[in-house]
This record gives structure tokens, sequence and C-alpha cells, in this order.
């Protein structure tokens, strides 16, 4: 049954509570809902009512196509000067010796091994530490961009940007502008976790705060750049928290348009200070991230990390409002894994993504970071491969 049909199905359903018939018409209608039935969403909403309300958004604007993008991650250290409770990643720098910190050397040795390789995009996010600084990015993202022109930078969060920026006395505006000259393309959406100041000063006091983290994405949107967003879930915040931070992510929007692509990232609890907290089920997941498609009515895509929830939930999802799975990864990320993530050593083929992304009776399209088409996989025929050669990267004590 196509998702206009199931939606109408819904608004003819008088055993449907009034009040989730007004948000499935406003639905219909394209109209957008309030903070107060956001909440009711969370409270009320099952999980085939979300579902179809979800899908059908997601369809009207992308019909069937999944997007991922071939991608790599540099992961410059995992020592970090803040101390976030739900970190599984991150050591102090009183625990050196469970780290790495990678030179700008390795970094591009890093990107040269994939020179002769199809990727589009290189990831670069990691933990604050002082010798990270603003001479350090420009140098490595202006390197990076002249050893391969065409690879697109992705490159840290408002968290590093507001350390690196105060440490260079310069203002939000100006170091952003900076770092476009040398060479970054798109800011990815970590560090936003929960933006409510009671939650945040709970799990991440140190760091930036929510009006920080949102000023320099509007200082960056403002240069005519884009990037994306996140929000951690399933920890100690409560529903009303959730939509708090999407309706600021979506006053945002409204003022900058720059947002791409809104990822919410399900709180892991293994090996970090809040392992006493249970993770949420794969139910609440998937109305998670409907919910984010119905809410967020300005964004024009929802991803799902494979790596983060398994490959099973990331092909449940394209059925409640995902339209984006990321990347290939290439075994280049510890974040997830760390945190005890079902992908201990995650990295797909992009044949294996787009078989992935097929099995769950949608389009594969390879995107680059900025959704131009590079390949639509509809009628592709994989030709006998050789395996890809994935790459253990070194951890330097």
């Amino acid at each position: 049954m196509h998702a206009e049909q199931q939606l109408q199905l819904l608004l003819n359903d008088t055993r449907l509570a009034k009040d989730l018939r007004q948000i499935a018409a406003k639905v219909s209608r394209s109209e957008r809902i309030s903070f107060e039935e956001g909440v009711l969403l969370y409270e009320k909403g099952e999980l085939g009512y979300l579902g179809i309300l979800a899908n059908y958004i997601r369809e009207k604007r992308h019909g069937n196509n999944t997007y991922f993008n071939r991608n790599f991650h540099i992961e410059p250290t995992n020592l970090c000067v803040y101390d976030c409770k739900f970190c599984s990643y991150s050591r102090l720098i009183k625990e050196r010796s469970q780290g790495w910190e990678y030179t700008m050397d390795e970094m591009l040795d890093i990107v040269k091994k994939y020179d002769n390789e199809p990727v589009t995009e290189v990831h670069i996010v990691g933990g604050v530490l002082p010798q990270y600084d603003l001479p350090f990015y420009s140098e490595l993202f202006t390197r990076i961009k002249e050893h391969r022109p065409d690879l697109h930078v992705k490159a840290l969060t408002p968290v590093e940007y507001h350390y690196i920026f105060k440490k260079a006395k310069v203002d939000y505006a100006t170091g952003m502008a900076m770092m476009k000259a040398a060479g970054l393309e798109s800011m990815p959406g970590g560090g936003a976790e929960i933006f409510h100041p009671e939650i945040r000063e709970q799990i991440a006091k140190d760091k930036c705060t929510a009006d920080q983290w949102l000023d320099i994405h509007r200082q960056w949107q403002k240069l005519g750049m884009r990037s994306n967003a996140t929000m951690l879930y399933g920890h100690i915040e409560e529903f009303k928290h959730r939509v708090g931070h999407m309706e600021r992510l979506r006053q945002l929007q409204d003022e900058t348009g720059g947002f791409q692509t809104f990822i919410p990232l399900k709180f892991r609890n293994q090996d970090n200070q809040m392992s006493n907290v249970p993770e949420s089920t794969v139910t609440e997941d998937l109305r998670n991230y409907a919910i984010a498609r119905i809410y967020l009515d300005n964004f024009d895509h929802i991803k799902a990390y494979w790596a983060m929830i398994s490959r099973t939930t990331a092909q449940l999802s394209l059925n409640f409002g995902v339209d984006d799975i990321d990347g290939t990864l290439d075994d280049t990320t510890k974040i997830y894994s760390m945190a005890g993530a079902e992908e201990q050593k995650p990295a797909m083929s992009t044949k294996e993504l787009v078989y992935l992304i097929k099995n769950a009776g949608r389009v594969a399209i390879e995107r680059d970071t900025l959704y131009n088409i590079v390949t639509d996989f509809t009628n592709y025929e994989f030709p006998e491969e050789v395996k890809p050669q994935f790459y253990r990267l070194p951890v330097v004590n």
C-alpha cells in the first residue's frame, strides 16, 4: 500500500484519538506541528502510527531514494580536556597511556591511503587538546585540499571550534571565515547532545553551551556553507527535552536554511560514567526517528548511522522517516564501537551498502557530501570485484 493510502486510512480511522488524528491531518496538509504536539507524539504515538506519518513525509520528499556516501574518518585523538559522562571514546589527559594523538603527517598519511579509492569525503572529528589549535587545523585542511582537491573536508564540531577560537582569541564569525579560507567545506553535527541546560549540566557541563553550539553553526551557515545537526537521546532526558532540542534546531533552520541532515544519536552505555542508565529499545529508536522526521519539517534529510544502531535497525529505520544511512566508513571510526555498538569494526563495501538498501525495498543512491548524486544504483550491475582493502589505522601511544 502506498504511503498516501496509509495516511488516508489513518485520517479516516474513528478509533484513533482526536488529537492524534489532528496531527495526521496537519501532516497531510504539510503544516508544522507545535511543541506540545511533538511531546504528544512521544507520549501517545504508537510505532505504526508514527511510521505511517514519517514514511509519508519521507516518500513525499525522496520517494524510495536512500542516500549514502563513500567516506572515511580521521579521529586525531581520543584524549580530551572535557569529561562528558556519556563518552566511552575519550580519555582524560591523565589517562594518556590509553589514547592516541596523531601528528599532522600521520593524518595526511591516512588521506594518502585513499589516493586510488573513489571516496568523496574525509570526516574529521575527535577529542579536544591544546596542540590541535587554529594554526594546526588551518594547515591540515589546506594540505588535504592541496593533496586531493576533490576530497570534501567535513570537519570538527562546535565543541572543538569553541575551544580553538577561544584559545586563539578570535570570535566565531572570524574563526569560521578562517576555516573556510583554509579549505573546510562543511561541518558535522556532533557535540549538540541535549540543549536543555539542566541535562547538559549533568552530562557535558564543561563544553560549549547550547547557545554557543548554535551560534557557531549560525556563523558558518551565514557564509553560505552547510552543516549537520545531532541529538543524543535515550539517557536521562525527558521527551520535552528532545522536542525542545529539535525546536531550537528548527528555529535556526528557519533563520539560515543551512542544515542538511539531522542525525539522532543513540546513547550507548558501555565503558562510560553512565553505564547504570539502560539503553533505549529498538522500538523507541524507530519512534524517535519517526518523530524527528515529522517535527523537523524544514530539514531535508534524516540520517541513521548504521554503525551505531546495527545494519538491521538501519534497514528498519528506512520505513520510519530515515532516507540516509551514512557511508562506507572503512573501519576508520572508533567512536561507536568503544561505546558498545554492534559494529565493532564498522566497514561496508559499496556493494554491501547497496544491497542492504535494496533488501529494504529502497533505491540506493550514492551522494557526495552536499547530496549531489554520484551514482544511481537502480539498474547497476556489480562486476566481479576484488575484495575491498580495509586499512587498520595505527594507534599511537
